[in-house]
């Protein structure tokens, strides 16, 4: 049986692949865990499966594993890494994520000392290419950065209450229990390729297994190194980075409530946002044109603002789309009748 998994989502990643990999080979593990290593290729064209195939060789630290996962999108290949993984915890490492040496079991402890845990996040430190913009501390969490030292349960006290869950870098879950009470396929499919109008694919699944009644932690004693570009600085990226990120807020608020409730928050939600869209206007506008933390900030509560609207769009777009499907595929069949209908009337 297989404690542990590591599970490494790339795209593109050669790069980055080997740092990961050499930081896995040299974990300070006891012999009592019995892990392994699976790396989920999301579709990558920069020869990645030629730098697992490389390590695959020489290899001796526990099973290394190489899947590719063809459907481009964060969450699909999360969902591919957990049916493939044979560890009753998996543990995931974006291609970004560096992890310490005692990453692993730091992580494995900690699961067996909460067996009613269901995801638990660590620290993540910034391993910043160039110096981030002044501010920048402001929206830190989001890329993420998370550097507290108590350990923190997001289901009791007032988090309860809240939609506050760790980030998806560097988590830690339970295979049965995300199985069990997460759906798939998610709203959020997170980002796919260039794309970032579909994260917060993490946060979904995450408010799903606490409202399952799960216990999700933050667990300090786990560290890893989170490598942040100077791309991720530019005011390009920062705009559609938090657009993505706002847009997604409708789904995630929505986890928790029943139906019957959810028209009554949407316009509490929208009401709350335009009041807080309002403030920052006030409070910054004459640092909007010079300040990019201010510029992010911005988008991020009009994409927020809007995701209501954005989500009833998508939901006509697919409703329709299906329905033209189905028009299609009866005409098809239709077709296909009146074609064979011919051939035996011959």
């Amino acid at each position: 049986m297989i404690d542990f998994s590591v599970a490494i989502r790339l795209y593109n990643g050669a790069s980055v692949l080997p740092r990961i990999l050499d930081a896995l080979s040299a974990q300070v593990i006891t012999d009592s865990i019995n892990w392994e290593v699976i790396i989920v290729d999301n579709n990558s064209v920069d020869g990645t499966v030629d730098i697992v195939r490389e390590y695959q060789r020489s290899w001796t630290t526990c099973t290394l594993r190489y899947v590719l996962e063809p459907c481009q999108g964060a969450s699909f290949a999360r969902h591919r890494a957990i049916l493939d993984a044979r560890g009753l915890w998996i543990g995931f490492l974006d291609d970004d994520n560096v992890p310490a040496l005692d990453w692993v079991q730091a992580a494995y402890t900690f699961a067996c000392d909460h067996p009613q845990a269901a995801a638990f996040g660590g620290q993540i430190h910034p391993d910043y290419e160039s110096v981030p913009p002044a501010n920048f501390e402001r929206i830190a969490p989001f890329f993420p950065v998370v550097e507290r030292n108590e350990v923190v349960c997001f289901t009791a006290g007032w988090r309860a209450m809240s939609n506050l869950v760790p980030p998806g870098a560097g988590l830690v879950i339970s295979r049965q229990r995300w199985l069990t009470y997460v759906p798939y396929p998610l709203q959020l499919r997170g980002p796919v390729g260039n794309s970032l109008n579909f994260k917060g694919e993490d946060i979904e699944a995450l408010l799903h297994l606490k409202k399952a009644g799960w216990e999700i932690w933050f667990n300090p004693l786990m560290h890893i190194d989170h490598q942040i570009p100077s791309k991720r600085f530019e005011i390009s990226y920062l705009l559609r980075f938090f657009h993505g990120i706002g847009l997604s807020k409708y789904t995630t608020r929505m986890v928790a409530l029943p139906a019957w409730k959810r028209p009554l928050w949407v316009v509490l939600f929208i009401l709350n946002d335009g009041r807080k869209l309002l403030l920052h206007l006030i409070k910054y506008s004459r640092n909007l044109q010079s300040d990019v933390v201010v510029k992010a900030e911005l988008q991020l509560l009009i994409s927020s603002f809007y995701s209501p609207f954005y989500a009833f769009k998508q939901y006509l777009n697919d409703f329709f789309f299906s329905k033209l499907k189905s028009t299609v595929d009866l005409v098809k069949k239709d077709n296909l009748g009146h074609k064979l209908a011919k051939l035996f009337e011959s």
